[in-house]
């Protein structure tokens, strides 16, 4: 079952769920992105990736894990998005066991005066190590096609 942002309650679809904590700690990941991003700090965006995470850019880029993830990134903040600011929105979690679960999130990159650059979405598995620490996995990130006229 999914948790739509703003959910308590855990998952209820037949298997064991995440708690409401497990939730706040898979989003919290997304709000640490979002601090990395707006400190230009390369490390400490890339920081709630796994070392080995599968990562797939907007442009189908694959980074190879965190250090490919960081490196990509720190070239980002030095030059096109210098400066830019990122709203990162979990749009819903779904717990496929309570130590795996997928998440849908939007994020929308703002130039430093805050008007929109572009957005985007991504779907991502995490997974909670042996640290009890939740951590991506894997991160498919894309910007939406515009719609068709009809």
């Amino acid at each position: 079952m999914h948790q739509p942002e703003g959910t308590n309650a855990p998952a209820q679809d037949g298997t064991e769920g995440g708690t409401q904590d497990d939730a706040r700690a898979i989003r919290a990941l997304w709000a640490e992105m979002a601090r990395g991003w707006a400190a230009g700090d390369a490390a400490l965006f890339a920081a709630s990736f796994a070392e080995d995470c599968d990562f797939t850019t907007v442009r189908g880029d694959k980074p190879l894990g965190r250090i490919g993830i960081a490196a990509g990134h720190d070239a980002l903040f030095h030059g096109p998005y210098a400066g830019t600011a990122l709203d990162a929105r979990v749009v819903a979690v779904r717990f496929l066991r309570p130590d795996l679960a997928t998440v849908e999130a939007e994020s929308t990159i703002t130039d430093p005066a805050g008007l929109p650059l572009a957005t985007t979405h991504a779907l991502a598995v995490v997974e909670r190590t042996a640290e009890r620490r939740w951590s991506i996995r894997a991160f498919h990130n894309m910007i939406p096609a515009p719609r068709p006229a009809p």
